[in-house]
């Protein structure tokens, strides 16, 4: 980056000026100068700079107000202020407002260089980092949702083919199963992709608050409503609202919500004029959906009217396949952000989680994953970085497999062999660790058929 930088040098000393541009230049760097803050603003309104260093003290437009432009129209430029006039409620003044650094006049030369060159380096970790989060968003929002399960694999095909059908949708499934990320899916293939995307959870919300969050309110609808406030549903208009945990929305607050579906028009709090909305409803639960309007959690008007399409999420647990296939999404998606070069992760990892319940699934092994990356000192996720209960899963873990009921005999074996990997093969600790003595241990060891 440093040999395309481009910089932006403002100072009203001509022979300064000067100075500083040959400097610059001599470093590689694209140089542009001017002696008038002015003219500086025309030109960072035409052109893109990497670095601005300007004077702080100048007519007409001094160097507060250049940085200030510059934090309104860049986010990621730093401006480096010079100035003859240093006092330390200036510099405090500058680095507040968002400069990167001080320099006081005379200056060397040498600390101009450093100080450029630090800020250069600010500005690629700023910049790599925006594109990380963008390329990460895009590609876990729009269409990418990792499965190789046949069921998974149905699921959005059924989504894609009732994306562009306008229908609301409903999805029923496990917390941490990626309700949301099928509900992305769903408006990212519609006709609504390009329109907005806002998702609440029903149940963060008491009755008050979800209100003005879905509906918005007036001014003056109630104490501290200084200004008007559009909600949710009327800032979706034209594209989709995921209702998260729908069935923890108050029963008044889904009457209001089935009159907005029917009447496709919304009332903010303290209103009395109606405001026309076209916005698609996707909502999620994770109850059992018969049992919630059995119970009367979830009006049955409402269910009719949201469940015209349903789609049930399995759990983790269910597509074990997708368990490897997701653990590595996650590993490249982690090393990347984090900045580490972890690529593996070790056959005894995969197998333990591929032996694990997962209770929290998709989210819970990203969490894993996570954690793995970051407490990884090498490019290999061990078992050394997994949370500690999943370390002990082979003792506490009783799962079915296959269809049946593993016995005591095959958990005692699993356990003895989890115990002698985990001391390298030493019999003697293992036996002390088991509480059997070394002679018991080789007995069992025999009766399971494992002389080595």
């Amino acid at each position: 980056m440093e040999s395309n930088a481009k910089i932006l040098i403002v100072d009203d000393e001509k022979i300064a000026l000067r100075n500083l541009e040959h400097v610059m230049k001599k470093e590689g760097y694209q140089v542009s100068g001017t002696q008038s803050g002015q003219n500086a603003l025309k030109l960072m309104e035409t052109d893109h700079f990497d670095i601005i260093l300007t004077d702080l003290k100048m007519e007409k437009v001094d160097g507060m107000q250049i940085l200030d432009r510059c934090r309104e129209l860049y986010n990621d430029t730093e401006v480096i202020m010079i100035t003859g006039f240093a006092t330390l409620d200036s510099a405090v003044e500058a680095i507040k407002k968002g400069a990167f650094y001080y320099v006081a006049k005379p200056f060397k030369l040498d600390e101009v260089r450093k100080v450029v060159r630090e800020a250069l380096e600010k500005v690629r970790l700023k910049r790599e980092n925006h594109n990380l989060r963008e390329h990460i968003e895009s590609f876990q929002g729009r269409v990418n949702i990792i499965t190789k399960d046949g069921g998974m694999q149905r699921l959005l095909d059924i989504a894609k083919q009732i994306a562009p059908a306008e229908c609301n949708v409903l999805i029923s499934g496990e917390s941490g199963t990626g309700k949301e990320m099928f509900a992305r899916y769903i408006h990212f293939n519609s006709h609504r992709a390009e329109g907005p995307f806002f998702a609440i959870n029903c149940g963060a919300f008491n009755e008050e608050l979800l209100a003005n969050e879905l509906f918005g309110h007036e001014k003056g609808a109630f104490t501290g409503a200084v200004n008007m406030k559009r909600g949710l549903v009327e800032m979706a208009s034209g594209g989709s609202l995921f209702l998260d945990e729908i069935t923890e929305m108050p029963a008044a607050m889904q009457v209001k919500l089935l009159r907005v579906i029917q009447e496709r028009e919304v009332l903010r709090v303290g209103g009395t004029e109606p405001v026309k909305v076209d916005v698609r409803v996707i909502a999620a639960t994770n109850r059992d959906l018969q049992e919630a309007v059995k119970k009367g959690v979830l009006r049955q008007d409402l269910f009719f009217r949201l469940n015209v399409v349903s789609l049930i999420i399995p759990p983790l647990s269910a597509r074990k396949d997708d368990i490897p296939l997701l653990s590595y999404y996650f590993l490249k998606k982690y090393s990347a952000v984090m900045k580490k070069d972890v690529r593996e992760i070790s056959a005894e990892v995969i197998a333990l989680l591929m032996n694990y319940d997962f209770p929290g699934n998709v989210r819970e092994l990203e969490n894993i994953i996570e954690r793995g990356v970051a407490l990884a000192n090498g490019p290999t996720i061990e078992i050394a970085q997994l949370p500690e209960d999943l370390k002990e899963l082979s003792i506490r873990t009783f799962r079915k497999k296959e269809g049946s009921i593993p016995t005591l005999e095959e958990q005692e074996l699993a356990y003895i062999q989890w115990v002698l990997k985990e001391v390298g093969g030493n019999r003697t600790l293992a036996s002390q660790i088991l509480g059997i003595d070394r002679v018991s241990l080789w007995r069992k060891l025999k009766k399971h058929g494992i002389e080595e």
